[in-house]
């Protein structure tokens, strides 16, 4: 009586290789693509005029905008009060207070962050993104380096642009007439 479960012989190294084999050397490209693709072209701080140590920019910083500014965190959505600011002034940086935004380009985007569809000139630098493993492209201030939020293309005209910024790290200077 012939063996149930014999296969027959194997004749060459692709048949030989087992299940776990293939599993295990797909999973291991998986991972090393996962890695080339999270590799983000970031900045570093020599990139900047305004340069301070993690202790210095501390000092200088609310928690909420340290960990937005330098740590490239997020604040919670609908939680700052300039998501509300309607009056005519400037949007500046936390951090070293580099005029960002005009309120003229403010618009309510309804994803709970201040949005606006166009910076000031030469206000803000950008790098790839991909933590989330979707490629975004992240919006940070020109002149310290500090993370702001990110840029979509669902803005309104003209720009088609929507800046997406955490509250925390703007401040917002009145115009001249407007009450403070």
């Amino acid at each position: 009586m012939p063996e149930p479960y014999a296969t027959g012989p194997k004749s060459t190294a692709i048949e030989t290789m087992s299940r776990r084999a293939w599993l295990v050397g797909g999973a291991s490209v998986a991972v090393l693509a996962g890695l080339w693709w999270s590799n983000d072209d970031g900045v570093s701080a020599g990139d900047f005029e305004v340069v301070k140590s993690d202790d210095e920019w501390r000092r200088i910083l609310k928690p909420a905008a340290f960990k937005v500014l330098r740590e490239h965190g997020t604040e919670r959505p609908y939680s700052s009060s300039l998501n509300h600011e309607k009056r005519k002034g400037t949007f500046a940086c936390a951090g070293c207070a580099l005029p960002l935004f005009s309120s003229e380009t403010k618009f309510e985007s309804g994803t709970g962050w201040p949005s606006f569809c166009q910076p000031l000139p030469d206000a803000i630098g950008t790098s790839q993104d991909r933590l989330l493993l979707i490629a975004r492209t992240e919006v940070h201030c020109r002149r310290c380096g500090g993370h702001l939020g990110h840029v979509f293309d669902d803005g309104p005209p003209p720009t088609g642009l929507r800046y997406c910024i955490n509250g925390v790290a703007l401040t917002f200077a009145p115009a001249a007439g407007e009450s403070a």
